[in-house]
Parts: C-alpha cells; sequence; structure tokens
C-alpha cells in the first residue's frame, strides 16, 4: 500500500475590498466632545487648549475687541427651526476650500482683529497691586483647640482633650463609643475612662453648644443649658428633648401634652424653641464652595411671545493670535508646518464652539416653542415632552438632543432649570389626553401646601382628587412623586 501525503502551502496574498463604514474625523470628535460638556466644563477644555495652542486666543477682559461672539438674535418662539436663524453666535470664519493655501488660512481679519492688542506689557513705572488674599476660616478642630489652648488646664488634660476632638465628624458629634476608645489607646498612657468622662465633659462646655453629643437627644439637650435660667419654656423643652423625643419625631402631640401637662400653646411655645436649635452644631465651620450655574439660554417675553436668547456671559472670546499668525505669514520653510496645523486646530476649535451654541439655541427654541403654557401658568401647564419629538422637528438625532439637554441650563423668569427639566412622561386622563409627571408633582405640592395640618392627605386623597380632575395616579404613584419632592409621609405632616 502506498500512502500519499498532500501538503498545502499557504502563500500571502493581496485582496481588494470594496466597503463602507462610518469613521469619526478629529473635528467631529471636538465638536462631539464639546457638545457633551457643560459650560464650566467647556470653559476649562478651551483654557487648556489655549494654554497648548499659541494660535487660539483666549481674553474675558471688558476691553478685548478681537475675536468674540456677536449678540445673538431674539428667537421667537413660533420661528421655523428647519433652518438657523439669524447671526451665529461666534464669528463664523470665511468658507475654507479644502486646498486652502497657508495664506488665505492667515489673510482673515475676522479671526484675529485686535487680539493682540489686549495683552500690551505693563510700563515699569506702574505700580503694582497685588490682590490681598482672604485669610481662611478656621475648621471646627482648630476652633476647639483654641479654645483649649488660652483655657487654664495641665498638659495631660490637653492632650485627652484633643483626642476626643480627633474623634468628633463633621457635624460636631462624638461617634466613637469611650469604651472603645479606651481599648485602643496604649496602655504606657495611663488614661483610663474616667479620664475620657472627664475630658469630654470639658469639651461639651466649649463653643459651639453642642459639640462632643453622642446622639441628637444631648446636642439638643447641651444647647438648652446653655441657655439662660430664665428662658420661657427651658425646663419643658429640656425634658422633651431628652425623654420625648421619639414622641415629636412621630408627631405624637397628645402623648408629649400628657407628659409635659401642657396644653396647646405651651406645646406650641415648646416647639418652637426645640426646632429652633442647631442639630449640626459642627456644620458651620464646613468650609463648602457655592457652584453658581450660569444659564446659557435666557428665556423673555418680546411683544407678547417667549423668545430665546443665548447668554453672552456663557460665551467664551476666541481669536487667532496675530503675532503668530504674522510670523506663520512670513516664514516658508518647513518650521512654520507645526504653526500651520495648529492655525488649522484654533480654527476648528473656534468652529465647534459656534456650532455648539447655534444647536443649544435651536433645541431651546423648540423646548419654547411646546412648553409656551408653562412660560405663562407655571409647572402645572407642563405638556408632555420627548427627546424623539425635537430630534424629529430639527432634524437631530436623539443622543444629540441629549447631549444638548445634559448639564445645560435656561433662565427664565420662574427661574433657572436644566433643559432635562422641560422632558417627561406622561400619565393617561380619562378623556383620553396625557398630562405631564411634572404637572402631576406641581399639583401634589399644590395639595400638600393648602392641606389642614391638623388632618394632612394621605397618598390615597390625593390619588382621589386627582382623579376627581381627571387625571388617573394610582397611590404608589402619587408616593413615588411624593418622596421625588421630599415630601414627608402625612404622619410627619401633621401638626396641632
Amino acid at each position: 500500500m502506498v500512502v500519499r501525503c498532500f501538503s498545502k502551502i499557504m502563500r500571502p496574498t493581496l485582496q481588494l475590498k470594496l466597503s463602507q463604514h462610518l469613521t469619526l474625523t478629529p473635528q467631529l470628535q471636538q465638536s462631539i466632545r464639546l457638545l457633551q460638556l457643560s459650560t464650566l466644563e467647556m470653559n476649562q477644555e478651551i483654557e487648556r487648549m489655549a494654554q497648548e495652542n499659541p494660535l487660539l486666543e483666549l481674553d474675558d477682559s471688558a476691553e478685548y475687541q478681537g475675536f468674540q461672539p456677536d449678540n445673538p438674535p431674539l428667537l421667537p418662539a413660533t420661528a421655523d427651526l428647519s433652518e438657523p436663524q439669524g447671526e451665529s453666535t461666534v464669528n463664523p470664519p470665511a468658507a475654507e476650500d479644502d486646498a486652502e493655501t497657508k495664506t488665505n488660512l492667515i489673510d482673515e481679519p475676522d479671526w484675529f482683529e485686535g487680539a493682540g492688542g489686549s495683552r500690551g506689557a505693563r510700563d515699569d513705572d506702574d505700580e503694582h497691586e497685588f490682590p490681598q488674599q482672604a485669610a481662611e476660616p478656621l475648621s471646627l478642630r482648630e476652633h476647639l483647640n483654641l479654645q483649649i489652648s488660652l483655657s487654664q488646664v495641665t498638659e495631660r488634660d490637653r492632650r485627652i482633650a484633643g483626642l476626643l476632638i480627633d474623634g468628633l465628624d463633621d457635624d460636631g458629634y462624638l461617634t466613637q463609643d469611650l469604651e472603645e476608645l479606651v481599648s485602643l489607646l496604649p496602655p504606657e498612657l495611663e488614661i483610663d475612662l474616667d479620664d475620657l468622662h472627664i475630658a469630654l465633659e470639658y469639651l461639651q462646655h466649649l463653643d459651639p453648644p453642642g459639640v462632643g453629643a453622642r446622639n441628637l437627644g444631648e446636642c439638643l439637650a447641651l444647647q438648652l443649658r446653655a441657655l439662660p435660667e430664665d428662658t420661657p419654656y427651658r425646663d419643658q423643652a429640656l425634658l422633651l428633648v431628652t425623654s420625648h423625643l421619639e414622641s415629636l419625631a412621630s408627631r405624637d402631640f397628645r402623648l408629649i401634652k400628657k407628659s409635659l401637662h401642657c396644653d396647646d400653646d405651651c406645646l406650641r411655645s415648646i416647639q418652637h424653641l426645640v426646632t429652633h436649635l442647631n442639630p449640626r452644631p459642627g456644620s458651620i465651620f464646613n468650609t463648602t464652595v457655592a457652584r453658581y450655574i450660569v444659564p446659557d439660554v435666557i428665556v423673555t417675553k418680546t411683544g407678547g411671545a417667549w423668545v430665546a436668547n443665548l447668554n453672552p456671559e456663557a460665551m467664551p472670546r476666541l481669536g487667532i493670535n496675530r503675532y503668530y499668525a504674522s510670523i506663520l505669514k512670513q516664514s516658508h520653510d518647513d518650521s512654520a508646518q507645526r504653526l500651520s496645523s495648529q492655525l488649522q486646530e484654533a480654527k476648528w476649535l473656534i468652529k465647534n464652539v459656534k456650532q455648539r451654541f447655534d444647536t443649544i439655541l435651536k433645541v431651546s427654541c423648540a423646548i419654547v416653542e411646546r412648553q409656551r403654557q408653562f412660560f405663562e401658568h407655571g409647572a402645572v401647564a407642563m405638556r408632555p415632552l420627548v427627546l424623539r419629538e425635537i430630534a424629529d422637528t430639527l432634524d437631530l438625532h436623539e443622543s444629540t438632543v441629549s447631549r444638548v439637554t445634559t448639564q445645560k441650563f435656561m433662565r427664565t423668569p420662574r427661574g433657572i432649570f436644566e433643559l432635562k427639566y422641560f422632558f417627561g412622561s406622561h400619565v393617561a386622563t380619562d378623556t383620553g389626553g396625557a398630562c405631564s409627571a411634572t404637572a402631576i408633582r406641581a399639583l401634589i405640592k399644590q395639595f400638600v401646601h393648602g392641606e389642614n395640618v391638623k388632618k394632612p392627605l394621605s397618598d390615597s386623597q390625593i390619588s382621589e382628587i386627582l382623579g376627581q380632575q381627571g387625571i388617573v395616579v394610582a397611590r404608589r404613584t402619587v408616593a413615588k412623586y411624593r418622596e421625588s419632592m421630599q415630601i414627608p409621609p402625612v404622619s410627619l405632616r401633621k401638626s396641632f
């Protein structure tokens, strides 16, 4: 028998294949990224790119006369949004051809007119005034340690009190058990439980009143003991926070009046005294930085119609640096290739910023057109709206509308709202229509604010009232909406 073996040799070959696929250019990627950023994040991104690109000019001073956004036009809410309206929010560059030369890139005065004049050097004779820096506020631990350092206590007691101060949380409470703390201390320190109790009593007499408490009742009691003895209803309030605080939280006023032997007026005065105490005494030392919202769009009523206008304070002032552009224009060697690339990147950024504000304005105008009743009558007149409706109207993708409405804010006569606020689900009515979930929340808030505090409305009663108005809403849905607005349940809203 003869066995023949055949081996197949793999040889490299070249094949030509034709296919279609979507590729995101760097310019398109930058446009999408700028669109989804908030105003604060966009400004930070522009500042970073201005530091990396010498051709990009950024100046927020009032004297800046270079490349900056024009005053955006007022667009009526009833305007046709199928085409861009008016001038753009940022001066657009001249139309470019793909074969545009380096000279044509530079010879556009709108890009850098006056951009370099705002950065003139100071004269040597000018007085340099340095701004005064505000002193940083003391923290809670620094405030307490300062009081201990000014008191006449021994060094040992001062260190023991310092241990307790280090165990306080941001609200000024001592969350760690003293017995557990003693077990964690090294034996050579010779600190027992009695020493900690003495140090804790000393700590609880420091400012602010209530610091060093181990629970809410003790915190309120320390603040009441710090009040003058002739304070009206001080003793009754002290008894209330030490023995009947849970009854006060559950609004069991009948039991409280029976325990304190008081009437409604007396209990009302006691409750007023207790509720004006500070349950978090250490929070006044917490340094929180306020984050202010800069609205992207301003809505006003002009000539009987609601119009949307871009906020000029939210638009960056960009331009092309004249000095570096002149160097690029005069240079014809290979060293100018990098500057030419940076010039193109700067122009891309300016175009994408313009496109970002144009898209925001178009979407905002479409929202104002559909939510006209909201601006007239408030949240109770909010109509159901979904992203798909705006996307179909403006011939945009739904994801684009989602990016535009995220972290973008609109200032209206009724307040500042995120663009997402105007979108919401709907609930069917008995007439076959639909009611917005935002309108239902507003109605629930109205019912709660107008209810009898002695007999507040339950979720079932609110559901029945909505049903009488033609809005079919289940009790569980009412409870969900109520909790989303942080409205307490009926048992905690009861008063006397």
